[in-house]
């Protein structure tokens, strides 16, 4: 299977993974949504399970390949100012001084320095102007204020930093700036906003007003066959060939959850329900997909593994490794453009699977 996808004047190398199944310390534990800070250190926001055991913010510092470093966990679940119930959305202000929490169960957004420090909190529960219901991602504008995705009232609200109501867009529907469940939302470098329009299956662009850009994406779902017994196999671990045959167009979104822009104003997609990163232009044209390519275990996973014998030997006997490679329901999508790094959570493997954008990309011509 190739480790390069080519399209559209675009290529994409997979580099790595990293991360592996933890609840505490050096891994994921259902990563719901990430961010980036300075100097390549992620802020990302675990779920946990149904037993609230894993729920907490990671912050990892980022690097080459095997350099990557855990550096602390902080927010862990329970009852307290400096901890959460349901963690959602994770954002860092531009002087990389304050992070940012929002906690769907609370219906408040928790503020923490860089080292994990509570500072403060606010929020209530409500549908008037400055009360929130589920809410979900965050942004932070270069003023400094905060945009909040008010997931349960379907809007988009902006609050100052220390939590005073500026203003709001956005409404309950499918027609344009309206939005159903949203989830997602970054800023490109101009302030324009995106968002993740989790149940109308697409990606809506505003302007730093909130008024209504462009919007693409529509409803299709990846197929997924049944084996002689009638077993249904997620659609990327059986179809998932080197043509990426069995997809649907990247034009069609199943429940997108987050949205990243680059310096090229090219656009990508968590393409949640069909487990890839869509890649879209800056008109919303499709250009590529990213369906996961993780031949290689992470630094954390591999160490887990040489630590079990019993479980080594297990991989040795797999027929095939190639539903390892493959994303599972991604959540949450970065651009590093210190890096050139496109970095997706690959929520359900907690782990993240990072691709590099190619710059000048040439091949050997063998024929000559």
């Amino acid at each position: 299977m190739p480790l390069t996808t080519v399209s559209e004047g675009r290529v994409y190398d997979w580099s790595h993974a990293v991360g592996r199944n933890a609840a505490r310390g050096p891994g994921f534990n259902y990563v719901q949504t990430m961010c980036l800070g300075k100097d390549g250190v992620l802020y990302a926001a675990n779920r946990g399970n149904e037993n609230n055991f894993g729920m907490h913010v990671n912050k990892t510092k980022l690097g080459a390949p095997g350099e990557e470093e855990w550096l602390a966990d902080f927010c862990e679940h329970g009852d307290g100012d400096s901890h959460c119930t349901w963690p959602f959305g994770v954002a860092v202000d531009d002087d990389h001084d304050h992070v940012y929490l929002s906690d769907d169960w609370r219906n408040t957004i928790s503020v923490f320095d860089t080292s994990g420090k509570f500072l403060r909190k606010w929020g209530e529960a409500g549908s008037g102007d400055g009360q929130l219901f589920r809410p979900a991602g965050l942004a932070v504008e270069k003023n400094g204020n905060v945009i909040v995705v008010d997931s349960g009232n379907n809007r988009l609200q902006v609050f100052t930093p220390d939590g005073k109501f500026v203003g709001k867009c956005g409404g309950p529907g499918n027609g344009d700036g309206q939005f159903d469940q949203p989830w997602g939302i970054t800023l490109d470098k101009d302030g324009n906003i995106y968002v993740a329009d989790w149940n109308n299956h697409r990606i809506q662009k505003l302007s730093p007003e909130g008024k209504f850009l462009m919007k693409f994406g529509e409803y299709g779902k990846i197929e997924e066959p049944e084996d002689a017994y009638g077993v249904t196999y997620l659609g990327p671990y059986i179809t998932a060939a080197s043509e990426r045959a069995g997809y649907p167009s990247p034009s069609r979104l199943n429940h997108p959850t987050d949205v990243a822009v680059d310096n090229d104003g090219d656009i990508y997609v968590t393409d949640w329900g069909n487990h890839r990163v869509c890649v879209f232009d800056n008109e919303g044209k499709p250009i590529a997909q990213l369906i996961g390519d993780a031949q290689v275990l992470s630094k954390w996973g591999q160490q887990t593994v040489s630590a079990n014998p019993d479980m080594e030997k297990a991989r040795r006997r797999v027929k095939s490794l190639e539903p390892q490679w493959r994303l599972c329901f991604p959540t949450a999508v970065e651009f590093d453009p210190a890096t050139d790094s496109v970095i997706i959570a690959d929520s359900q493997r907690n782990r993240l699977q990072v691709y590099k954008k190619v710059r000048d990309y040439s091949d050997f011509q063998a024929n000559l």
